[in-house]
């Protein structure tokens, strides 16, 4: 583990600075997740006795912005004592600094407030597969990826494999080779309701009267060792429920589309017989 500075987190940024952004962004927010809606948080006492770094969160998206903020208001009530509740907006006088979120450039550099909050922990990267609406095939910046480790060797870090907001998108198994290099402790967090609830960039209250959900779950049993990318990937989207097996329209999609190829065949066997 990295030697901590008393001033600056892992990356220079004045603590005294984070304080003051993550306390405004946390009392613009308050409303949202307590009052317009009301966030049910569960599994916050598996995070009591976490070491202070090396712990790597593993998350479903749904908007930019609100899913982020969330557990910012989760990571600081637990870090004040409150567990799965964020009732007392009190703890946000001592918020948990030494936290970090992975996110796309593009998307913390298109304002003021995503510049802003980038100050309250972003580590940002390049999508390797997609830039400004379009597909893209890049090398990783492996400055990225120091950075990503420097922020796991200094605290805790967010992370959202699947690298879109889309449900059951495929996880990327740049996640799975971090875990099987640094080796950190692994918590599943499993959410629900923000797409419902806020529009998609995560910034704007869409509906009332939701109750979007969020789960910690139990550390990843991984053995660093024997297990490969794809084995740690596997278990990855099992615990954050994005595997096809949680997808209940799965099936239903399958049978949908056989149902329709068998369709286009007999379609295209008719056409034949009429010639």
């Amino acid at each position: 583990m990295a030697k901590k500075n008393i001033f600056t987190d892992a990356f220079g940024n004045l603590y005294f600075l984070k304080r003051l952004i993550i306390f405004v962004l946390g009392m613009v927010s308050y409303r949202r997740f307590n009052g317009f809606n009301k966030l049910k948080i569960s599994g916050t006492e598996n995070l009591v006795d976490l070491p202070d770094s090396n712990v790597l969160f593993v998350s479903n998206h749904q908007t930019y912005f609100a899913d982020v903020a969330a557990m910012y208001h989760a990571f600081c009530a637990v870090n004040n004592g409150y567990l799965n509740s964020i009732k007392n907006p009190i703890y946000l006088l001592n918020p948990k600094v030494d936290f970090y979120y992975v996110a796309a450039e593009e998307t913390m550099k298109a304002g003021f407030m995503t510049k802003l909050f980038a100050l309250a922990g972003a580590v940002t990267v390049k999508r390797t597969w997609r830039a400004e609406g379009k597909d893209v095939n890049r090398m990783v910046d492996l400055t990225e990826v120091d950075n990503i480790m420097k922020a796991l060797d200094n605290g805790w870090l967010i992370t959202f494999p699947q690298g879109t907001t889309s449900a059951f998108a495929q996880g990327r198994k740049g996640t799975a080779r971090l875990v099987k290099n640094q080796r950190p402790i692994v918590i599943p967090i499993k959410i629900n309701g923000f797409r419902r609830a806020f529009d998609k960039k995560g910034l704007r209250v869409k509906v009332t009267g939701v109750k979007p959900t969020m789960e910690f779950k139990k550390p990843l049993n991984i053995d660093y060792d024997k297990d490969d990318a794809q084995t740690i990937l596997n278990k990855i989207m099992v615990g954050i429920e994005q595997s096809e097996e949680f997808n209940i329209l799965h099936d239903y999609d399958l049978e949908l589309k056989a149902q329709k190829t068998e369709a286009e065949l007999e379609n295209d066997s008719k056409k034949k017989n009429m010639y």
